[in-house]
C-alpha cells in the first residue's frame, strides 16, 4: 500500500510538471459532498476517473473503494474554461470539436504544408483577424515576419483587406525582420503589450530556432497578456510546438456564385478553405470545408460535394454501339475451290520443264 501511494504521488508530480511546461496548470474543482460522488462525470470507484478528469486523490481508508470528502478532482484548463475564453469561428461543429473555439489567451498554430498553400493560410488568418477586431475594436494587429517569407508569399493587399475582411489598412501593422531570431524577439515583446489586439508571427520552413523553447515563451506571453498569438507556418513540417491547437489549412475548390435563379455556371464563388485539426488537446482529428462570406464577414460550412463534373461534349454524333466479339484471325478451314491460285500464280519451280 505504501509503494502504491508513493507511485501515485510520483505520477501526480510528473503530471503537474508537464502541465507547467505546457503552460496549462490543472484546475482544482470543489470536492463533492458525501453521498453525491456518483454525480461526478467520469468517476471510477477505486481508480482514476475517465474523460476530462486527469487525477484523483483519495484517502487510504479501510475500504479503499469509496470516494471521501477530501478528494480533489483535477481537470485540464481548456476543458473547464469559460465560453468567453475562446474565439468562436461561428461554425458550431468546428467550435464544438475545439472545445469552444480557438483559445484567446494562447498560441495557436495555422499550418500550411506546401508553398502553394501560403495564400490560403494568409486568407484564413485574415479571416480570424476580422473576427478578433470585431471584439476588440480600435486596436491594431501586429504581423511579424522575416524578409524571406514576405518576399516569397508577399504582403496582403490594402484594398482587398477592407473589401473582403472589413479590415482598415491602418489596423494591420507589419514588422519585417532580417532574421528569425529578431522576429521571435519582436513577437515576444509585442505579445505582452496591451496596445495590440493580437500578434501574428509568420515563418517559412522548419527552422531549428523555432523549437519547443521558443514556442513556450510565445505561449506563456499570450497567456499572461490574455490575447491570441497566431503562428503561421508556411511550407514546414509538423514539428512539435507548445501551441495547444494546430490547424492545417489549404485551399478548397470554390463553388459557383449563387444567384436568384440558382448557381451561375462557370463563375467563381466565395473563397473556401479546407481546415484539418492537426493537434488539439480537446478534439479528435477532423476536416472541415469553410467558406468566407465577404459581405457578412463570417464563416459558413460547406458540406455538399463540390467536385467539378466535366459535361459531355455538345458536338459530334453519338458513339457507335459496341460491336460483338472480334477475332484476330479467321477460323481455320480448308480453302474453297474458287480460292485456289491460278497457274500463272504458281511458283516457277513447281511448273513442268520442257525437254529439248
Amino acid at each position: 500500500m505504501a509503494m502504491n501511494a508513493v507511485a501515485r504521488d510520483t505520477v501526480f508530480a510528473l503530471r503537474r510538471q508537464i502541465a507547467k511546461i505546457e503552460g496549462t496548470l490543472p484546475e482544482r474543482l470543489q470536492a463533492p459532498a458525501p453521498g453525491v460522488s456518483g454525480a461526478i462525470p467520469g468517476k471510477v470507484r477505486g481508480g482514476f476517473p475517465s474523460g476530462i478528469a486527469e487525477g484523483l486523490n483519495r484517502s487510504n481508508d479501510a475500504g479503499g473503494s469509496d470516494m471521501t470528502p477530501d478528494m480533489t478532482i483535477v481537470r485540464r484548463g481548456l476543458a473547464v474554461a469559460s465560453a468567453d475564453a475562446f474565439l468562436h469561428t461561428g461554425i458550431e461543429r468546428l467550435d464544438t470539436a475545439l472545445g469552444g473555439g480557438l483559445p484567446k489567451a494562447a498560441l495557436s498554430e495555422i499550418h500550411g504544408l506546401e508553398t502553394r498553400d501560403a495564400g490560403a493560410v494568409t486568407g484564413f488568418a485574415l479571416s480570424l483577424v476580422s473576427l478578433i477586431l470585431r471584439e476588440k475594436q480600435g486596436l491594431p494587429i501586429l504581423w511579424v515576419g522575416t524578409s524571406e517569407i514576405f518576399h516569397e508569399a508577399g504582403l496582403p493587399y490594402a484594398r482587398g483587406l477592407h473589401a473582403l475582411f472589413g479590415i482598415a489598412p491602418e489596423q494591420l501593422l507589419f514588422s519585417e525582420a532580417p532574421k528569425l531570431l529578431d522576429a521571435l524577439w519582436i513577437a515576444e515583446e509585442a505579445a505582452r503589450m496591451t496596445a495590440f489586439a493580437a500578434v501574428i508571427l509568420e515563418i517559412r520552413g522548419s527552422p531549428q530556432r523555432l523549437d519547443l523553447t521558443a514556442t513556450r515563451r510565445l505561449h506563456a506571453r499570450a497567456q499572461s497578456a490574455g490575447r491570441p498569438v497566431l503562428l503561421l507556418r508556411q511550407a514546414g513540417e509538423a514539428d512539435p510546438t507548445a501551441a495547444p491547437v494546430r490547424l492545417i489549412v489549404s485551399a478548397a475548390p470554390a463553388a459557383s456564385r449563387g444567384t436568384v435563379a440558382g448557381p451561375l455556371a462557370g463563375s467563381i464563388g466565395r473563397p473556401a478553405f479546407k481546415v484539418d485539426i492537426g493537434k488539439s488537446r480537446t478534439a479528435l482529428p477532423g476536416q472541415f470545408t469553410l467558406e468566407w462570406n465577404p459581405n457578412e464577414h463570417a464563416f459558413a460550412e460547406r458540406t455538399e460535394n463540390s467536385v467539378a463534373v466535366v459535361p459531355a461534349s455538345g458536338r459530334g454524333a453519338d458513339p457507335a454501339p459496341a460491336s460483338g466479339a472480334v477475332l484476330a484471325f479467321p477460323a481455320l478451314a480448308s480453302p474453297a475451290t474458287g480460292d485456289q491460285p491460278s497457274r500463272q500464280q504458281h511458283p516457277a519451280h513447281r511448273s513442268p520443264r520442257r525437254a529439248g
